[in-house]
This record gives C-alpha cells, sequence and structure tokens, in this order.
C-alpha cells in the first residue's frame, strides 16, 4: 500500500485567536490559549504516532490563523506555490514565503488579483489535483497551481452559505462569499491515493457539493472508490478535514460512522481532541501543510 503525508510542516498555535470572523464557525467565545497550545501539541504528537516526520516553524505573532499552515502553500517535490490570503491573513505570505525558502523550496507566487488558499483548497491525489474555487480560490488560479506542478486539475465547487432569504453569505471580513465549506478539505479527503491496479479512496460529503462537482467525482470511478460522509459529520464535527498515511487516518473524534467506514476498508485511526483550534474554522487538516513527492 502506497504511503503518503508523510512529512508536514506545523507552525505554532502561540498567537492564535478567533478575534476576526473570517468564516462562518467563528463565534464571540473566547479561546482559551493554553488549550490551544496543548491541543496543537497533541496533534503533533499524534502526527509522530503516525508515522509522519513534523517539519516545525514559528507562527507569525501578526496572524490570528498563522497555526493554520495549510493554508500557505501547495508544495509538489521543490516547488510552492504560495497562497493569497484574505486581508486577516495577509501577513502569512511573506512568512509562509520566508519559512518555505529556508527547506530550499523554489517558491512561486500566484499572479497578483487571485485568491488562492493553498494545500486547504487543493488536495492532491496521485495525478489528480482536486480544487475548490468561488470562496478562497479563484479558478484561475487553481490552474496556475496546478499547470506549475504538474497536476491534472478536477475543478469542483461546494455550496455557498445562504441567508434567512436565500441569498449567498458575503463574509462581513474579508469581503468574500463564504460557506460552510470555505476550502476543500472540509467537504473531503484523500484518504488513498490511486495506483496501478488499486483504486484510490475518498471521503466525501455530497450535500457540501453543487450537483455537477459529484457528477464530476463520481466520473472519476476508475481511479477512485468513495465513501460518503453525512453533512452532521462533515458540518459538525469536521470529519472530512483530516491527515491519511493511506494507513492511518487522524481524524474527529466526533465522525463515528467515517470512523466505522474507514476501518471497514481497512484503516487505521487516530482520534486527538480539538476543540479550541476548531473555533477558527480549521480543523486537523488546516494544521499541517504536506510536502508531497
Amino acid at each position: 500500500m502506497p504511503l503518503f503525508n508523510q512529512e508536514v510542516l506545523m507552525s505554532s498555535a502561540r498567537y492564535f485567536s478567533n478575534e476576526q470572523q473570517i468564516n462562518p464557525y467563528y463565534h464571540d467565545e473566547p479561546v482559551d490559549l493554553d488549550k490551544a497550545l496543548f491541543e496543537h501539541d497533541h496533534l503533533r504528537v499524534t502526527m509522530e504516532l503516525a508515522g509522519i516526520a513534523v517539519r516545525q516553524v514559528a507562527a507569525p505573532s501578526d496572524s490570528q490563523d498563522g497555526v493554520y499552515t495549510a493554508n500557505w502553500a501547495l508544495i509538489r517535490g521543490r516547488t510552492a506555490v504560495l497562497a493569497r490570503l484574505p486581508a486577516a491573513r495577509k501577513a502569512e505570505e511573506d512568512w509562509a514565503e520566508r519559512q518555505l525558502r529556508a527547506f530550499d523550496l523554489d517558491v512561486q507566487r500566484v499572479p497578483e488579483g487571485w485568491r488562492f488558499s493553498g494545500q486547504g483548497d487543493a488536495l492532491p491525489a496521485g495525478k489528480y489535483l482536486f480544487a475548490g474555487q468561488g470562496y478562497r480560490s479563484d479558478p484561475e488560479a487553481q490552474r496556475f497551481a496546478a499547470d506549475t506542478l504538474g497536476y491534472e486539475l478536477v475543478q469542483l465547487q461546494t455550496v455557498p452559505q445562504l441567508d434567512e432569504t436565500g441569498a449567498p453569505v458575503i463574509n462581513q471580513e474579508s469581503g468574500w462569499p463564504d460557506s460552510f465549506y470555505y476550502d476543500l478539505d472540509l467537504s473531503m479527503a484523500i484518504i488513498k491515493i490511486p495506483t496501478e491496479g488499486q483504486n484510490g479512496l475518498i471521503a466525501y460529503c455530497p450535500e457540501a457539493f453543487t450537483a455537477e462537482s459529484v457528477t464530476k467525482l463520481l466520473d472519476l470511478s476508475d481511479d477512485f472508490d468513495f465513501i460518503v460522509v453525512s453533512e452532521q459529520e462533515a458540518r459538525g464535527a469536521f470529519a472530512c478535514n483530516l491527515v491519511s498515511t493511506g494507513e492511518t487516518v487522524i481524524m474527529s473524534a466526533h465522525a463515528p460512522h467515517l470512523k466505522s467506514d474507514l476501518h471497514a476498508h481497512g484503516l487505521k485511526t487516530l482520534t486527538p481532541h480539538i476543540e479550541e483550534l476548531a473555533k477558527g474554522g480549521g480543523f486537523i487538516r488546516c494544521q499541517t501543510l504536506t510536502f508531497n513527492d
């Protein structure tokens, strides 16, 4: 069984807060920073227990979301395509570039004016790059990343957050359209990558996607098998925001149905407790930036 996600970059929860509410998961309850720091360290230990090498860097002091390294870039081989983030996270861009260059990576910037949420909105799976659009990333930026890194792009669209009149919600902090699935890693996860003679495995929440995007996914059934994740577990328990090595899945402790399905596929699961860090609308996958081959 081919393993992946074998090396990740994690920062720190030292400056984490939820003051600037840039996605629909934020609320006014204050963050317990000591708990956030404990959760982040526990997640690092859990990653290492799964056989994942963790590279650690400091978090930027001038960004509340610097703990979510997945949004810093998308990496393949020795090349990193740097993110273009909302205003509340803009300071992370230059910070991330310095950290990545310190690892001798060739850092490429998405052209000015295009949004790009890094690995949070772009999930590699073998030759494919599954990408989200419309909230934190533009399709032009996803195409740029796929072409730069040599992936075959599968462009997807999740459903918007709607107000009481049925109109799309515009986030007051970012000025961008909002969604409970604003990054793709909140609606789907790569569990196994496809190999010659063996399908990959994807967990996804059908209710999170437009009908056209569900069709696009299922059209890849020659290369992938699928696990259906309920909206309750995807949105209520961050079930899809996980890290899989292809053998062990580090996932939400509150998604029993997905956990059972993963065990049925012969996978091991580890379920670290994440509560404080979820107050920023991020979870397990968000806190790790993968070095992809």
